[in-house]
């Protein structure tokens, strides 16, 4: 039988490959005020009732799944807004606790949303948002051919990163204040001597 990988891990995975095999192979988790802040934002919009917005109407928390990417998850918000060709089609929604990002992590685990849409209902969803809320606004994404093309190749090499059991060396970088589990990642410490290690951790 195939795994199917939460659609999240794809954001995992672009963040960073080694925070993502901790979790998803090694079931390591560890909370941070970032983490937090993302769940509480996440059990306001799951305990919001079905509605409307803008004349859209709203399901909360649909349950995901694609065959083809091996993935499974949960969207924050579907509406139901008009298509290209006035037809009414799925626009997913995300919610993220903090700013919106250069790189693609979030754009990715959104699309990788609409494709999941797509393989289960048949129609084409051409684009989604994110809402951020530091600024409290949404983000508009397009489902173009390279965001497409990203979210399939991130799915593959996650799949095979998952499948060999393998977690990537450590990097450290500036990611890494905002990562819930540098403790247990410990990033940087295989280039210095243990000695010197200690003794900076105690100062701390």
């Amino acid at each position: 039988m195939v795994e199917l990988l939460p659609v999240s891990a794809l954001q995992h995975y672009l963040f960073c490959p080694r925070q993502c095999a901790l979790i998803h192979a090694e079931k390591v988790w560890v909370e941070n005020r970032f983490t937090v802040e993302g769940r509480i934002m996440h059990r306001r919009v799951d305990s919001e009732q079905r509605g409307r917005r803008a004349g859209a109407d709203q399901d909360l928390s649909v349950p995901l799944k694609s065959e083809r990417l091996r993935l499974y998850g949960i969207a924050d918000v579907v509406e139901i807004v008009p298509g290209p060709d006035g037809r009414e089609v799925p626009y997913p929604v995300e919610y993220k606790r903090g700013r919106p990002k250069i790189l693609d992590w979030d754009r990715v685990q959104l699309c990788a949303q609409a494709l999941c849409l797509e393989e289960m209902l048949g129609v084409s969803v051409p684009e989604g948002a994110i809402f951020y809320g530091k600024p409290r606004r949404r983000e508009v994404v397009d489902f173009d051919h390279k965001l497409r093309v990203l979210v399939k190749e991130t799915a593959m090499e996650l799949h095979k990163l998952i499948a060999e059991a393998r977690i990537p060396a450590a990097v450290k970088d500036k990611k890494c204040r905002s990562c819930s589990l540098a403790g247990e990642c410990m990033p940087g410490v295989g280039n210095i001597k243990v000695e010197s290690y200690l003794l900076s951790a105690l100062k701390e």
